[in-house]
């Protein structure tokens, strides 16, 4: 058993519980927070103090059963894919959430800052020899928590890099990843070759910060790090496919600065964890899009 005296109590007074799950209700609940803000969903109700009905335009994320999805497939004509409107993106449901405490629910930008000093700690702690000093940073994020639905294929990654770096010259590619993340990100960092340098399991959240920050560019699918970049103001390039860049995509709806691909496929978004058929709305995001949309961020960077 470890030692030392347990963490001193939080005597919280507010939760503004931004999930909508059961279980981040209950936690709060559990921590004895007085005053629990949150969603009004079944099952849960109870558990917060406050229970607020959904914003007018809020668009729940159903996922679609394996059966409706080989029905969708199966329509003889290609349809477009069922994606909802701007106004339903999630950010607009956290505006209004915050809003009933007293906060102003206009829309902003995600904003976080780093430090320069935190900046270069992270580079002279974490980067090789600067014998590659002053190349283009390119980030590359091959991971995501949700499950292998949110994953474009290892491979598309190395080919996207392999281009980008034909085109562009001489750069370094930095591999994000948490722990488990270390070994796909050393395949990638390997078939990469030398300008690949692995950071998966190094990073403490701030180190990630200043690296993210100095990136020209973040490839990346659709998890935590694309919003942390997005953020700080790295563009990022996302394949999307079980998931949908309207409902949760980068930043602000329809920032300009990030390239956010889609495949045509009638069953996406699907919101699963993995796919049930042939993973089409991911492998028809081809690496070719991917580069072109790179190259595109960078020459609008320089």
């Amino acid at each position: 058993m470890g030692g030392g005296a347990p963490p001193p109590r939080q005597a919280f007074q507010l939760a503004v519980i931004l999930p909508n799950s059961t279980r981040s209700a209950l936690e709060c609940w559990l921590g004895r927070i007085p005053r629990r803000v949150g969603y009004s969903r079944r099952w849960r109700d109870w558990l917060l103090s406050e229970a607020v009905p959904p914003r007018p335009g809020h668009l729940r994320m159903r996922k679609r059963s394996p059966g409706e999805i080989r029905r969708l497939i199966r329509t003889p004509l290609p349809l477009p894919p069922s994606q909802p409107p701007p106004a339903a993106h999630q950010i607009h449901d956290y505006l209004c959430l915050t809003a009933t405490l007293g906060a102003n629910p206009a829309p902003r930008a995600p904003l976080v800052r780093v430090t320069p000093a935190e900046i270069e700690r992270a580079q002279l702690t974490l980067l090789p020899e600067p014998s590659g000093a002053g190349l283009p940073l390119l980030g590359l994020n091959p991971g995501a928590e949700y499950g292998p639905a949110k994953r474009w294929p290892a491979a598309n990654f190395v080919t996207v890099a392999g281009e980008v770096s034909r085109r562009l010259g001489p750069c370094r590619w930095l591999l994000f990843g948490a722990p488990h993340d270390l070994p796909l990100c050393e395949e990638i960092a390997r078939a990469i070759g030398g300008s690949a340098v692995n950071l998966a399991g190094r990073t403490s959240l701030r180190d990630l910060m200043g690296l993210l920050k100095q990136c020209q560019v973040l490839l990346t699918n659709d998890t935590g790090p694309m919003h942390l970049a997005a953020a700080l103001g790295t563009p990022v390039v996302v394949p999307f496919g079980s998931t949908s860049p309207v409902l949760t995509g980068p930043g602000s709806p329809g920032d300009p600065r990030h390239r956010l691909l889609t495949a045509d496929t009638p069953c996406a978004p699907c919101f699963l964890r993995a796919c049930p058929i042939d993973f089409r709305c991911m492998t028809g995001i081809t690496p070719e899009r991917m580069a072109a949309a790179v190259m595109d961020v960078i020459g609008g960077n320089r």
